[in-house]
Parts: structure tokens; C-alpha cells; sequence
């Protein structure tokens, strides 16, 4: 068996405090040091939600599956953008949902669908060979127009019928003036009322 030459001393001294300084940038880099943490976390309230204790009961084919919505790299992330122009971004200060903003409107069309129609409406985690219906798309604005002050929130929808027979495309938008400043509670309260105009919009072409 072959020994591992010895370090030479000066090389050990050095390596210590090089370890202790990758340390520290991983564990800030977990935590977020440095960063400011925002005062609350927004979510989406929907405007009709199902009544608790109903019971539904669908064949396979009849169900529909809500799929969460892919999005653009500018909201794949838990912050609000602002367009200010046709090419720079921002984001609002301070504001911050609990979780990536596709997957708070699919749920929220959800709970719309559940509410407002007689589907039995599965997320695409529950479904196991026959997911019935399927409402996929895409979430191409789900922010602050600058030029105009409005929260604007844009869906492409598209259903495929049971078995991919039929594919069906839609496009839905809403804006809703923030009504003053570009701050993080009059922005969450302007794009829930605009999300849930698209919801009851989506729902409304879904049929019962």
C-alpha cells in the first residue's frame, strides 16, 4: 500500500481558511444573506371556490386534468415583473408569491372549474392512465405594465379532448388598474382580480 506524500506545512495553513471561505459563500448562498426578505408572500385568492362535502363521480374520459402552464424565463421565478418598455424588465420591489406564479393560476383555475361547473377536475399529479380532458398551455404575462398601470395577466389555452383526438386553442387576457403606486400589496390585489377574470373566462369556454 502506497503512502499519500505529506503536505507541506505552508499548503495546510493555506488550505484552512480557503475551506472556511467556500463555506461561507454556500451557506449564503442558502440562506440568501445579504438579501432582503420581503415583508409578506403573495398568493392568489379565488373568487368562487367548491363547496366543501360535494361529491362528484366521473368515467375516466369525462374527467378533465388542469396541467400547469409553462411560462417565459421572466416568470420562472417567485417575483413580480414590470415591463417598463418592448425591452427592459424590472421587477416590484418587495413582492414576492409563495410559489412560482404558474402554478398559483393553475390552481386557481382549478378551484374556478371545480366551483362553477359539474367536472370532476384532477391535477395532473392525481390522474393514472386516463386523465380525460386535458387544459394545458402557456402563461405569457403574469405582471405590471408600466406604460399603462395595469396588472395584466395573458393565457394561451389549449384543450385536447379524451385521447388527443381534438385540439382546441384560446387566448384570454385581463388587466386590472393597480390604482396608485407600483407597490407589492396594490399589485397582488390588481393581477388576483385579473387572474380570476381569465379563470371564470377559461371556465366559461370549458362549458359544464
Amino acid at each position: 500500500m502506497r503512502t499519500k506524500p505529506a503536505m507541506p506545512n505552508r499548503f495546510r495553513r493555506l488550505r484552512t481558511p480557503l475551506l472556511v471561505a467556500a463555506a461561507a459563500v454556500s451557506l449564503s448562498a442558502c440562506i440568501g444573506l445579504g438579501g432582503k426578505t420581503p415583508p409578506f408572500l403573495l398568493t392568489l385568492d379565488a373568487a368562487a371556490t367548491p363547496s366543501a362535502g360535494a361529491a362528484r363521480t366521473a368515467a375516466d374520459a369525462s374527467t378533465l386534468t388542469i396541467l400547469i402552464p409553462t411560462a417565459p424565463q421572466k416568470l420562472r421565478t417567485t417575483r413580480i415583473p414590470v415591463q417598463q418598455d418592448n425591452s427592459s424588465v424590472t421587477y416590484v420591489k418587495d413582492a414576492q408569491w409563495v410559489e412560482a406564479p404558474n402554478r398559483l393560476f393553475q390552481r386557481l383555475v382549478s378551484e374556478t372549474v371545480s366551483a362553477s361547473t359539474s367536472r370532476v377536475v384532477l391535477d395532473e399529479g392525481q390522474y393514472l392512465t386516463a386523465p380525460g380532458e386535458q387544459l394545458a398551455g402557456q402563461l405569457m404575462e403574469f405582471g405590471v405594465d408600466a406604460r399603462t398601470g395595469e396588472a395584466v395577466v395573458v393565457y394561451q389555452a389549449m384543450l385536447v379532448a379524451a385521447g388527443g383526438k381534438t385540439v382546441s386553442q384560446r387566448r384570454f387576457e385581463a388587466r386590472e388598474a393597480i390604482g396608485g403606486e407600483v407597490e407589492a400589496k396594490l399589485v397582488g390585489e390588481a393581477l388576483t382580480r385579473a387572474a380570476n377574470k381569465v379563470a371564470s373566462e377559461v371556465t366559461g369556454w370549458l362549458g359544464s
